[in-house]
């Protein structure tokens, strides 16, 4: 019988395959079931596993997440739709069609080979396609942009999200590795092998089609229409729109579904050379071959007004990337690919913005101050002689609020300007951000550097809406059929933990199905 080994430290040069024969003389096969790096010590960084270890001639056992199927469907059934083909939208659908229910996805942008040719058109001449960019399109904005899968959710889900990652052509290793990451060059071919196992069971998949309207009942939902002017009948909508679809959400409050704000963050992107934070993380093990490219996570918390400064998102060997879905305005985000082999590493640094202390009752004062600061960075940029880079800032003059801001190389793709993003954000976003990073910088020595620079402006982390559900039932809770779900309802935040809020979406409309 195959034994689990718990948090087997081993130092970076030592192979795991002679420990476990140490442990365990004439094993069989082993699996990986954990891994990280362990560095927070002077001494040597060291690897940390939870392995499981066959038997001799034993075999292991995968887990394959075989799901039961619906025996029958109801004599009136019409198949459930799914708004946004992001990470919640693409599971819900997923998991419909493996429990045996047909499906109809609508998405506003294209396929991924379109929607990247517009992403590439903008970083290089500006030219925004407002369908298919970092944020709209085949994918979402998530998945497409970086293929992190960090979450901080606890969810019997994540095993399945990853073996189906996995199973459509992510690397395996995500299924062990404590940050696990498929990179943006690994991910595309990821979500056309999923589009095309959806479609060829029972999945109907609408592109270039934006829903702009839901049918409603009395208190019920009973469809949507589509720009075209379809109409789509169905008791069952899933609502996966992501954070950035602002006109979906005012459509919401139009037809008085009920919507309410919501505390979330904004802040900037950080930039450092890897190699920095490299020797920040490793010290003298910073070119070790088997450490990679370091990352890090970082929290300052204010118990008096209760504000968070962190970061999110880390990219280690990554690049920061012009991500604004309006042609007035600036928006950044962070990508690396599989093999983070740039050499700078990023991540947003973001302040809690407080809706209650902030906003009151004002349920859209979180979108007017997120539109605002975008607009901002625009002109920030146009101001400076720009038309599509994004406005950068080094850090000394960010937290000196000085004049004197010079910055050489950068990973943007679109360029950049040099601005004082310091005069773009409200006073008390830059001291809370200057507080927070003098307070990482005393964790992490030398983080406040001459190299380092700051991007503008960083406001999708989260939507500022929440559109609420009922706990059980995860329907709307004015408007019964309707499911609002992932990250543009408020139930998500990152690619895991939509997917996983995808599923559960799903399994609802099974059980009621069923």
């Amino acid at each position: 019988m195959s034994k689990i080994f718990k948090d087997l430290k081993l130092p970076i040069d030592q192979e795991l395959k002679e420990h476990l024969a140490w442990l365990m003389p004439n094993h069989g096969e082993y699996r990986i079931l954990r891994q990280s790096v362990d560095a927070r010590k002077k001494h040597s960084p060291h690897f940390v596993y939870t392995v499981e270890v066959a038997e001799k001639d034993e075999i292991l056992k995968l887990e394959k997440f075989e799901l039961p199927k619906v025996n029958k469907l109801p004599a009136n059934f019409q198949k459930p739709i799914i708004v946004g083909s992001g990470p919640a939208g693409l599971f819900a659908a997923l998991r419909l069609v493996e429990r045996g229910i047909p499906c109809k996805l609508f998405e506003r942008g294209s396929q991924s080979a379109e929607r990247i040719k517009g992403i590439n058109r903008f970083w290089r001449y500006g030219e925004l396609d407002t369908r298919n960019n970092v944020c709209y399109g085949e994918g979402g904005a998530g998945l497409y942009s970086d293929g992190k899968l960090i979450t901080r959710i606890k969810s019997e889900h994540i095993p399945y999200v990853l073996n189906r990652l996995v199973q459509f052509g992510a690397p395996a290793e995500i299924q062990w590795l404590s940050n696990p990451h498929v990179g943006s060059d690994k991910i595309r071919r990821v979500i056309p092998k999923m589009r095309e196992f959806l479609i060829s069971h029972g999945c109907e998949i609408f592109y270039d089609s934006q829903v702009t309207k839901l049918i409603y009942g009395d208190k019920c939902i009973k469809g949507v229409i589509t720009e075209q002017g379809n109409t789509h009948s169905s008791d069952h909508v899933i609502l996966a729109t992501g954070h950035s679809a602002e006109d979906m959400l005012n459509h919401l409050i139009e037809s008085d579904v009920f919507v309410e704000g919501k505390s979330f963050a904004m802040g900037l992107r950080i930039e450092h050379p890897q190699k920095q934070i490299n020797h920040i993380q490793y010290r003298q093990f910073a070119d070790h071959p088997k450490l990679g490219s370091a990352n890090y996570k970082l929290a300052h918390h204010d118990d008096k007004t209760g504000i968070g400064v962190y970061s999110f998102c880390m990219c280690p060997g990554g690049y920061v990337l012009s991500s604004g879905t309006e042609k007035d305005a600036l928006v950044c985000n962070g990508m690396s690919n599989f093999n983070r082999n740039s050499p700078f590493a990023n991540a947003a640094i973001v302040v809690s913005i407080q809706h209650d202390k902030l906003f009151g009752h004002d349920n859209m004062g979180g979108m007017k101050m997120r539109r605002e600061l975008e607009v901002r960075a625009f002109q920030s940029v146009k101001n400076a002689g720009g038309t599509k880079e994004l406005p950068v800032q080094s850090l000394n003059s960010f937290l000196k609020k000085s004049d004197r801001n010079i910055v050489n190389t950068t990973s943007s793709p679109s360029g950049i300007k040099t601005v004082r993003l310091d005069q773009i954000l409200p006073d008390f976003m830059h001291s809370k951000i200057k507080e927070g990073l003098e307070n990482f910088n005393l964790s992490m020595k030398d983080f406040i550097s001459e190299e380092a620079k700051l991007y503008g402006v960083e406001s999708r982390t989260s939507c500022p809406l929440r559109v609420t559900r009922d706990e059980d039932s995860l329907q709307s809770v004015s408007h019964s059929g309707l499911f609002p779900c992932g990250e543009g309802a408020g139930y998500a935040g990152g690619i895991t933990s939509a997917a996983c809020d995808g599923i559960k979406c799903a399994d609802k409309i099974v059980d009621a199905l069923s």
